[in-house]
C-alpha cells in the first residue's frame, strides 16, 4: 500500500514539475518565475469589465480554453471571490498598445495592459502555461511575473489561396494557430493568374469564370502532365465580413492583396478587355493544358485561367477600361476590410504586352514616360492615387520601386533585402518577407525526404535566426522597417494539411524573431520551449514537420585542412555516420570533430535522439578528392547573395552540384565568371575542369564558353584552351556539363577560370530578353 501511495506522490510530483515550466513562444520581455502556483478550480472566477465589450471578449477565450481542455469550469462572474484571475485595462505607457503585464501568485492572477489587444497577448501567455493540461489534471498557473511587449509592429502571414482555395472554417483554424503566437497580420492573396477569389457584385464573371482552372501541372513545374481536374472556390462578401471580424477578435487585421498590373490571367480570363490584345488566346504549353480546356478552346474560347505556375505576359492593359474596373473592384473591397492598406501587388508583370500594344507606346510618348518601367511607376502611382483618395495607403512588393517609387506606397521586400533597403533610405515603410528565410512554402529540411516545395530550405533555426533590419540601415532609417512575414505560395501546397505542416513550427520561430527582443533570443532555449508546443500540436491533430533533424554535411579549413563537419539543428541529439558508403546505424561511428579529408570519399550520417533514428533518409554527400582542397579562390565579380551555397570557397571545397540548384551552386545573373584560385607554392597538375548546369526553366543557363588560364605572378596569365558550350540554351532538359581541360604535366601556382554568360534570355522563354543566370560548382584540379 505504501509502495502505491509513493508512485502516486512521484507521478503528482512530476505533474506539477511539468506544469510549473514556463514554454512561452514567443519569449517575453522579462519573466521571473516565483514559488508556488495559481490552482484554477471550481471557486475560481474571471474578473473583467462589464462596461468593454472587448475585455469582455478575451476573459471569454481564457474561459472557454479552461473548460475545454480540463473537467474545472470556471466562470466569468462580477461577483466577489477568494480566487481571482482578473483582466484589466491600466494605463501604462512603457507598454503602447500590444503590450501587457501579467502577476501570477497562489491567490490571484492578474494581467493588465493598455488596450484589448494587449489583454489578449497576456491571455495567450496565461494559455501557454497550460498548453500540457488535460482530463482530471490540476490545472495551475506557475506563480510568476511578466511584462512584455513586441518589438516589431508588423508580424504577419502571407496566405496565397489562389493556388488553392481554402474554405472558412480552415481560415478560421489558421488565424486561432497565429493567434496563438501574437501573429497580427494576415496578408490574403486573393487574386491570381490561377484564380480569383473574392465576389465583386459588379462584375459576376470573376467568381463565375475566374475562380476556376480546368486542371494543374502534375509535379514540379514544367509539369509532366495535367490533372484535368477543376479547382475553384471563392469567398462571397458575406464570409469575408465574417473572417474580417473573427481576425479582428484575435487581434489580427486581414489585408487583402489585389493583384495589378501582373498576375491578372484569372481576371482577363472574364474579362478579356482588360488585355492589351483581347483577341489572342492564352498562351500555353499544349502538353499540360487540360482537356477541358482544350475543348473549350476548340469551340472558341481564347481567354483561360492559367493551369501552371510562372509569370504570363498577358497583363492589364493601361486603359481606361482597365482602370474603372480596377476602381469599381477597390470599391467593393474597401468597405469589407477596414484595414489601414490595401496590397495592390506590382511584382514580376513582363513588359512584351505593352512593348507590342501600339495604344502602350502611344501611351508612353503621351504621358512622357522613359519606358515601359514608367509605364508600369504611372499605373501604379494612378491607383495609389485613388486608394489613398478613399483614405487607404496601399503595400506593393518591391518591383514598384522600379520606375519610380509611388508617393505614399509601403514596399514589401522579396526579391532579398535591397529593395526594402533601398525604400528605407527613401523614407518609405518596409516590409522584410526575403525568400531566404521566410518564404515558408520551401521545405523546412532535406528536400529529398520532405513533401515537394518551393525551391530552396528554409530551416526552423534559419528562420529564427533571422533578422529584419539589415546592417546597412542607419538607426533613423531602421524605424522604417515595420516587421517581416512568412509567405506561403501554394503551387505546391495542395491541401490544409500540407499547410499545417508547411506553417509548424516554422511560424513559432518567426513570431519569436518578430516579438523577442533581439539580445533576448536564444536558440537551444527555445529549442526546449518547442517540446511541449509539439505535443500540444499532437493533441489538436495538427500536422507539423520534424525537419530540423535533419543532418548538414558541410567542409571548413582545420589546422589549415580541409574537413567535413556534422552539425544538425537540434541540440538534443547525436550525429552517426559512415565514411565507405554504407548506412549508419547507431553502432557506426558516432561524430566527435571534424573529419579530415585525404581521399575521395562518400559520408552517410542520420540523426539520433534518446535512441531513436529521426532521419527518414541519411544524409549524404560525395566529396572529391583533388589538388584546388582547402586552398583559396577569389571572383571579380562576387555571386548572388541567393545562390551562395557553403561560402567562399563552395566552388572548391570537393562537394559536386547536383540537379539541386539550391545546393553547392554559386550563381551569377547576367555576369561572366571569373574565378582565381590560388594554389600555394604550386602543384604538378595536368587536368583542370568546371562544372555548370543548365535548367531552362529556372534561367540558369551553360556558359558559352569557358577559358582555362595558369600563371605564375597572378598578373601575367597564358592561355590553356577555350572549350565552348555544345548545348543549345533552347534545351529544357536540367543538364550537368563538365568543361574539362588536359594539359602536360606541369607546375602550375594560380589558375583562372572564366565561363562566359549567355547574355540574354534566350528566344521562346518565357521571361525572353532578361538576365538569365550562370550556375558553377566544381573546380577540380589534378
Amino acid at each position: 500500500m505504501k509502495k502505491g501511495v509513493l508512485v502516486i506522490g512521484l507521478l503528482f510530483t512530476l505533474l506539477i514539475q511539468a506544469q510549473q515550466s514556463v514554454n512561452i513562444i514567443p519569449q517575453p520581455l522579462s519573466l521571473k518565475i516565483n514559488k508556488g502556483s495559481f490552482v484554477i478550480d471550481a471557486k475560481t472566477t474571471i474578473e473583467a469589465s462589464t462596461s468593454n465589450k472587448e475585455v469582455q471578449k478575451v476573459a471569454l477565450f481564457f474561459e472557454n480554453y479552461v473548460n475545454n481542455v480540463s473537467k474545472v469550469k470556471i466562470k466569468n462572474t462580477a461577483g466577489k471571490s477568494a480566487k481571482k484571475i482578473s483582466f484589466l485595462i491600466e494605463k501604462n505607457n512603457e507598454l503602447g498598445d500590444e503590450g501587457y503585464t501579467i502577476n501570477v501568485s497562489p491567490e490571484a492572477v492578474v494581467v493588465k495592459a493598455n488596450s484589448s489587444k494587449g489583454l489578449f497577448y497576456g491571455m495567450q501567455s496565461l494559455v501557454q502555461t497550460l498548453l500540457l493540461a488535460k482530463g482530471n489534471d490540476l490545472v495551475q498557473i506557475p506563480a510568476m511575473e511578466v511584462k512584455d511587449y513586441p518589438r516589431f509592429q508588423w508580424r504577419g502571414v502571407m496566405l496565397d489561396v489562389c493556388r488553392y482555395f481554402l474554405t472558412v472554417d480552415m481560415m478560421k483554424e489558421y488565424l486561432d494557430l497565429m493567434a496563438t503566437y501574437k501573429m497580427n497580420v494576415l496578408h490574403w492573396h486573393l487574386t491570381e493568374d490561377q484564380g480569383w477569389r473574392i465576389e465583386i457584385k459588379k462584375y459576376p464573371r470573376l467568381t463565375e469564370i475566374g475562380s476556376v482552372r480546368n486542371g494543374t501541372i502534375i509535379g514540379r513545374y514544367p509539369g509532366k502532365g495535367n490533372t484535368n481536374t477543376p479547382v475553384g472556390g471563392f469567398y462571397t462578401q458575406e464570409q469575408v465580413k465574417e473572417l474580417v471580424k473573427y481576425a479582428s477578435d484575435r487581434a489580427i487585421t486581414i489585408i487583402p492583396e489585389i493583384e495589378m498590373p501582373g498576375h491578372s490571367s484569372a481576371a482577363i480570363a472574364a474579362y478579356p478587355e482588360l488585355s492589351c490584345f483581347p483577341k489572342e488566346r492564352t498562351k500555353f504549353r499544349d502538353t499540360i493544358f487540360s482537356l477541358k480546356s482544350r475543348k473549350e478552346l476548340s469551340e472558341g474560347r481564347i481567354k483561360f485561367v492559367q493551369e501552371t505556375w510562372g509569370v504570363f505576359e498577358d497583363v492589364y492593359a493601361p486603359t481606361e477600361y482597365t482602370f474603372k474596373f480596377l476602381e469599381d473592384v477597390i470599391d467593393e473591397i474597401l468597405p469589407l476590410f477596414p484595414s489601414k492598406y490595401i496590397h495592390i501587388g506590382g511584382d514580376e508583370c513582363p513588359k512584351d504586352a505593352w512593348k507590342r500594344s501600339e495604344f502602350c507606346q502611344n501611351l508612353i510618348k503621351e504621358k512622357g514616360l522613359k519606358d515601359e518601367h514608367g509605364l508600369q511607376s504611372y499605373f501604379i502611382t494612378r491607383m495609389e492615387k485613388y486608394i489613398n483618395s478613399k483614405g487607404k495607403s496601399i503595400i506593393g512588393w518591391d518591383e514598384i520601386l522600379e520606375g519610380g517609387l509611388a508617393p505614399n506606397a509601403t514596399v514589401m521586400s522579396w526579391r532579398g533585402e535591397k529593395g526594402g533597403i533601398e525604400a528605407a533610405k527613401l523614407n518609405h515603410n518596409v516590409i522584410m518577407t526575403p525568400g531566404d528565410p521566410v518564404y515558408l512554402n520551401r521545405p523546412q529540411g532535406d528536400p529529398e525526404t520532405e513533401p515537394i516545395g518551393g525551391w530552396g530550405v528554409n530551416t526552423l533555426k534559419k528562420v529564427y535566426a533571422y533578422e529584419p533590419i539589415p546592417a546597412e540601415l542607419s538607426a533613423d532609417q531602421a524605424k522604417y522597417v515595420l516587421g517581416s512575414q512568412g509567405n506561403f505560395w501554394t503551387e505546391y501546397i495542395p491541401t490544409y494539411q500540407h499547410l499545417q505542416y508547411m506553417t509548424l513550427p516554422r511560424l513559432l520561430a518567426l513570431s519569436e524573431a518578430l516579438w523577442s527582443p533581439k539580445d533576448k533570443r536564444d536558440w537551444k532555449d527555445f529549442r526546449q520551449r518547442l517540446n511541449p508546443h509539439f505535443k500540444s500540436f499532437e493533441k489538436k491533430g495538427l500536422k507539423y514537420s520534424r525537419g530540423d533533424f535533419r543532418t548538414e554535411i558541410k567542409t571548413a579549413i582545420v589546422d589549415n585542412v580541409l574537413s567535413i563537419m556534422l552539425e544538425t539543428e537540434n541540440p538534443d541529439t547525436v550525429i552517426y555516420y559512415t565514411t565507405d558508403g554504407t548506412v549508419p546505424t547507431t553502432v557506426s561511428l558516432k561524430y566527435a570533430k571534424p573529419i579530415a579529408i585525404d581521399k575521395s570519399i562518400t559520408i552517410k550520417a542520420i540523426t539520433v535522439l534518446d535512441g531513436k533514428v529521426m532521419t527518414l533518409k541519411p544524409a549524404e554527400q560525395s566529396f572529391v578528392y583533388n589538388k584546388a582542397l582547402g586552398k583559396t579562390v577569389k571572383y571579380e565579380k562576387k555571386y548572388s547573395s541567393s545562390y551562395k551555397a557553403s561560402g567562399e570557397n563552395a566552388l572548391i571545397d570537393g562537394i559536386k552540384g547536383t540537379k539541386d540548384i539550391t545546393k553547392n551552386w554559386h550563381g551569377f545573373q547576367g555576369n561572366d565568371i571569373v574565378a582565381t584560385v590560388d594554389l600555394g607554392n604550386g602543384i604538378m597538375a595536368n587536368t583542370i575542369s568546371l562544372g555548370c548546369i543548365q535548367n531552362w526553366a529556372k534561367w540558369v543557363f551553360l556558359p558559352q564558353w569557358v577559358k582555362f588560364e595558369v600563371s605564375e605572378d597572378g598578373v601575367n596569365f597564358k592561355e590553356i584552351k577555350t572549350i565552348e558550350n555544345t548545348v543549345a540554351p533552347t534545351d529544357k532538359e536540367v543538364v550537368l556539363k563538365e568543361f574539362k581541360v588536359e594539359m602536360p604535366q606541369q607546375k602550375i601556382k594560380i589558375v583562372r577560370v572564366t565561363a562566359k554568360n549567355l547574355g540574354d534570355t534566350p528566344t521562346g522563354h518565357t521571361e525572353e530578353k532578361q538576365k538569365p543566370w550562370l550556375f558553377a560548382d566544381e573546380i577540380l584540379i589534378n
